[in-house]
């Protein structure tokens, strides 16, 4: 049989062949010319755009330096275990103290003075065993708690034998903010250094959030995230406008910073004296609903209804009395709870102060000296949110010299749409005490004429009006 051999070079014989023969046939018409592209041209930003970049680098390049990365850590015990593992932990460790894990909370802070001090929130160095401060230009340094104040997120600390300091930030005016104006926040969000983001002033003023005791917050849609709280929010000229501090965790674009003003008012007396003192009244309130405005013959929902006065507190003192509405402090409108809370807070402890009140259908004003506010384990806390069948509750004679205890309430009546609870006291109806069930079917039968209900409750050691109307029969 005959083989076949594949030579090599006749491959590249083949090949080589090709081309020749390729090179030898005749040269193709040429090719049409093909117009080139015109070359693009750079796009020409408006004169003002150009402008508001410039302010926003000019910003960056003023306050980042003075920004500084906070992280505070502290030990706690290791609480979390796989049952598998508990029994053989809690025999290895029994005569010996169970070991510890070091917690870390990462914040920010910004410089606000020469000689160290940094402004921050409490809630990042509250309970720190160390606070290491890292500032822009990457140095290390111990930071000294100055203090702090947990009813407004405030804290102070301080870096020492630093050698040279970046510039302090330039404070702005918190109180001449208005929504729409830029605002640029700053900070280490997930540890990212010196991070800025850009957005506007969403809304001012925002209080009774539940997030601080004293409250009025700054809103804003510049981006904030975990990392960022104690970093500077700052106008356009670089200004420090806020501290950041809380955004809502379900929504994008909502974050809320404390207002400059007031954070450097704290700051101040925790750099001067290590506290604050605040002014403080004695009164337990609520907000007015329009349903108690009704009740109460206001035309409007303004100011506080006071639902419990404080012994031998300046507000017991100076005559002011459950079911009194406080409508103004010093000439200056109480809008809600919130705004009087900040109202007393900043009037000096022994200043004297005139409230306008609304009492029994007539304005009034009386005159009081404030005291100081006593440390937050000594002020009751105020209570949030009361069986006749027009009511909706079923009462029984309250052991307690005052009342009536509330021990049903039926899930379908307004008295459970308004937040009655069983275990409520129930001390009066339409402003007429219920000390036994003669004087509540009496009351419940007066408010039949105008079909709605005032009721005053006991919640603990607290007290709270409720307003609505007298379900059918």
């Amino acid at each position: 049989m005959e083989k076949r051999h594949s030579a090599p070079g006749a491959w590249v014989l083949a090949a080589a062949l090709t081309a020749v023969a390729w090179g030898c046939s005749p040269e193709p018409p040429p090719a049409p010319a093909v117009e080139k592209p015109a070359a693009v041209r750079p796009i020409t930003a408006p004169p003002e755009l150009l402008e508001t970049q410039e302010a926003f680098v000019a910003v960056s390049r003023q306050v980042i330096p003075a920004v500084v990365n906070i992280r505070a850590a502290r030990r706690g015990k290791i609480d979390t275990l796989i049952p598998l593992f508990e029994d053989f932990f809690h025999d290895l460790f029994k005569n010996r103290p169970r070991p510890k894990r070091e917690e870390k909370n990462l914040g920010s802070g910004f410089i606000i003075s020469a000689d160290g001090h940094i402004l921050t929130n409490a809630h990042v160095v509250k309970g720190a065993e160390e606070i290491r401060v890292k500032l822009a230009d990457q140095r290390v340094f111990a930071g000294k708690l100055v203090g702090l104040d947990s009813r407004t997120d405030v804290a102070v600390l301080k870096i020492e034998n630093a050698g040279k300091l970046p510039g302090a930030v330039t404070l702005g005016d918190s109180d001449k903010l208005r929504v729409g104006e830029w605002a640029l926040a700053v900070g280490n969000p997930f540890g990212l250094e010196g991070t800025m983001t850009v957005g506007i002033i969403s809304a001012t003023r925002r209080t009774d959030m539940g997030i601080e005791e004293y409250e009025d917050f700054i809103q804003t849609d510049a981006s904030i995230n975990p990392g960022n709280s104690g970093g500077p929010l700052v106008n356009i000229f670089g200004e420090v406008i806020g501290v950041n501090t809380a955004i809502v965790a379900a929504g994008q674009g909502i974050g809320f910073a404390i207002p400059i003003n007031l954070a450097h008012s704290i700051a101040e007396q925790l750099i001067g004296t290590g506290e604050v003192t605040r002014g403080w009244l004695g009164v337990m309130i609520q907000n007015l609903t329009p349903e108690l405005a009704i009740s109460f013959g206001l035309q409007e929902p303004r100011g506080v209804l006071v639902n419990g006065v404080i012994a031998d507190s300046p507000a017991e003192k100076g005559g002011i009395q459950r079911g009194d509405v406080i409508l103004a402090v010093k000439g200056r409108k109480v809008e809600g709870v919130g705004d009087f809370k900040l109202l007393i807070a900043h009037i000096p402890p022994g200043e004297t102060a005139d409230l306008k009140l609304w009492r029994n259908g007539a304005f009034t004003t009386v005159t009081l000296t404030l005291d100081s506010s006593p440390p937050v384990n000594e002020v009751p806390e105020r209570a949030a949110g009361n069986h006749s069948t027009r009511i909706g509750i079923t009462v029984d004679p309250a052991e307690a010299a005052e009342g009536l205890s509330i021990v049903k309430v039926d899930p379908q009546s307004p008295a459970a749409a308004h937040g009655v609870r069983v275990g409520d006291r129930l001390l009066s109806v339409n402003r007429r005490d219920t000390n036994n069930l003669e004087d509540f079917q009496a009351a419940v039968k007066d408010a039949e004429s105008s079909g709605q209900l005032l009721l005053l409750l006991r919640r603990g050691d607290n007290t709270l009006y409720m307003a609505f109307p007298l379900s059918k029969k």
